[in-house]
């Protein structure tokens, strides 16, 4: 254990020092992708339970690994990363099963999330220094243990400046991949000032170390029609230039563009021009209770695009 920490520190200190010198990364490939968080509710989801159409990308996101004590008053740890999705029913040897039986299943971790035992999950590093490496110490075992392919961003809430945050995730997805600890990396951002500022101070940075961004479009207001939808996402594409933009909605009632009210002919359109490259879902845990019925339409209309 202590040689392994050994060895950590060691490349923590040559992405450090030679991080400044990188401006491109060869990523995989990115094809049209339908991406799904599992785990954050407890509702005893498993993977086996949400249907996988053989002609897409799969990536299931544990939801969520989080840098903060698992007590009642839960206490930031610097990067110091604890497993919060449900571990009975989503483990190693689950993973290991649904990828056996579905090659194009991919699967990845996200880090932070809205809250934690009830506190916000807020984003409070000690030092850039010291997060990195508790960070990459952590995540690299947890994504060693999982046998994980992805890592997906999904801080909501900071009490740091935006270029901190951008300097501690921007080294560690440089690291992740540069030593092959994952394959793909996303951020989940969404529309409000305090968080964009933040993300955008990253992509401005890093986005060259970024697959997909994770729009959480359905974090705008409830009732958006289609026309409104496309401004949206057309706002977030000049944010994020260059950025595969993936557009959203939630199976839990919430805000944005819904399903039944337009959001497949919103994709559609998009499709049309050139601009859908894929589609994720808040949550499969909320989503079992319809059957996963907009998992199935989600992945046919993606299916259909290839």
């Amino acid at each position: 254990m202590e040689f392994f920490k050994f060895c950590v520190s060691l490349l923590v200190l040559q992405t450090l020092l030679t991080i400044s010198r990188i401006t491109a990364t060869v990523s995989p490939s990115c094809p049209v992708v339908f991406r799904e968080y599992i785990g954050a509710l407890g509702k005893n989801v498993t993977f086996s339970d949400v249907p996988i159409n053989p002609n897409v990308e799969f990536h299931f996101l544990l939801s969520f690994a989080i840098d903060y004590t698992n007590t009642i008053s839960p206490e930031p740890t610097n990067g110091d990363f604890l497993i919060y999705w449900d571990t009975d029913n989503l483990t190693p040897s689950h993973i290991s099963f649904i990828k056996a039986k579905h090659k194009n299943v991919r699967v990845g971790m996200s880090l932070g999330g809205d809250t934690v035992n009830g506190k916000n999950a807020t984003f409070a590093p000690t030092s850039i220094t010291s997060w990195v490496r508790n960070a990459i110490y952590s995540i690299t075992k947890i994504a060693k243990e999982y046998n994980l392919d992805a890592i997906d961003i999904d801080y909501e809430h900071f009490n740091v400046d935006p270029d901190t945050f951008a300097e501690c995730i921007g080294r560690l997805l440089y690291f992740l991949k540069q030593n092959n600890v994952i394959s793909y990396t996303s951020i989940a951002p969404y529309a409000d000032d305090s968080v964009q500022v933040h993300y955008l101070a990253l992509w401005r940075k890093y986005g060259h170390l970024i697959d997909y961004v994770n729009f959480q479009f359905y974090a705008y207001a409830k009732g958006t029609i289609i026309p409104q939808f496309l401004q949206y996402f057309e706002t977030q594409r000049c944010n994020y230039k260059g950025g595969k933009i993936l557009v959203s909605f939630g199976t839990n009632n919430i805000g944005g563009l819904s399903p039944e009210h337009g959001f497949f002919d919103a994709c559609t359109i998009l499709r049309s021009q050139g601009k859908l490259h894929g589609i994720f879902i808040w949550s499969a845990d909320d989503s079992m209770k319809d059957h996963f019925r907009y998992e199935k339409l989600s992945q046919n209309l993606l299916a259909s695009a290839t």
